[in-house]
């Protein structure tokens, strides 16, 4: 079976109703990013912190996958498919993706503040001061802020080099790391660009840009992959 490596950013996400904070000139649902998105942020004040993300969570937990999330999820009859997305929501999960690796952390988990490696999932949608891991440190949301390295781009990057297709969706490619990953690609892998805005790369080979949005052009490269596939 061919790979299909499909790499996701906010566009896809947005469409289901969840903000970015690129929306709004830097501002992310009227906060600085700095203010609620660093280490600096968290150090400075946790509760604020804890605040805004506690209702990024309740949101993420309102809404759906949409149309572009759940047509992902037949490729999986045809071809091995993993998902590497910058998003920290569940959507993929809950449209019924298997392999889901995320960059950016999950909104729906919390981490140890002392060690990292201490993961846990969050019950509801708030996270609170004095919740504590087992070492006995406050927890805090499982996100990779802005100024820290994103451990996971280690695990993408191979994946990327055996993919035969790579599908990216509703990112501009602008943000690293997670936009060096397609550079990793084999000359020869079919790569598709879904985006409204997107701009041209001539560097990268094999590249076809759909300009439109991820919930209209995913299904119509779905089935047209699967076309393909059974020929």
């Amino acid at each position: 079976m061919k790979r299909i490596v499909i790499l996701t950013g906010a566009g896809i996400s947005a469409e289901s109703g969840i903000k970015t904070f690129r929306d709004a000139d830097g501002l992310w649902e009227n906060y600085k990013i700095e203010d609620v998105a660093t280490p600096e942020a968290w150090y400075k004040n946790q509760l604020l912190v804890l605040e805004f993300y506690n209702q990024r969570r309740k949101q993420v937990l309102e809404v759906k996958p949409n149309k572009a999330h759940t047509s992902i999820v037949a490729l999986e009859d045809k071809f091995i498919v993993n998902i590497i997305t910058q998003n920290i929501d569940d959507l993929h999960e809950r449209a019924g993706s298997k392999n889901v690796l995320h960059l950016h952390g999950e909104i729906l988990k919390s981490r140890s503040t002392k060690n990292p490696k201490l993961i846990y999932p969050i019950k509801g949608w708030e996270l609170k001061l004095g919740d504590v891991c087992e070492l006995g440190s406050q927890l805090r949301p499982n996100i990779v802020w802005f100024g820290e390295q994103v451990p996971e781009i280690e695990n993408a990057i191979p994946i990327v080099q055996r993919a035969d297709i790579i599908i990216v969706i509703g990112t501009s490619l602008l943000v690293y790391p997670a936009a060096g990953l397609i550079m990793y690609a084999n000359n020869s892998a079919k790569k598709y660009l879904i985006d409204p805005v997107s701009l041209p790369f001539d560097e990268i080979s094999n590249l076809r840009i759909i300009r439109d949005t991820a919930g209209k052009a995913v299904p119509h490269l779905v089935n047209e992959l699967i076309m393909e596939n059974d020929k």
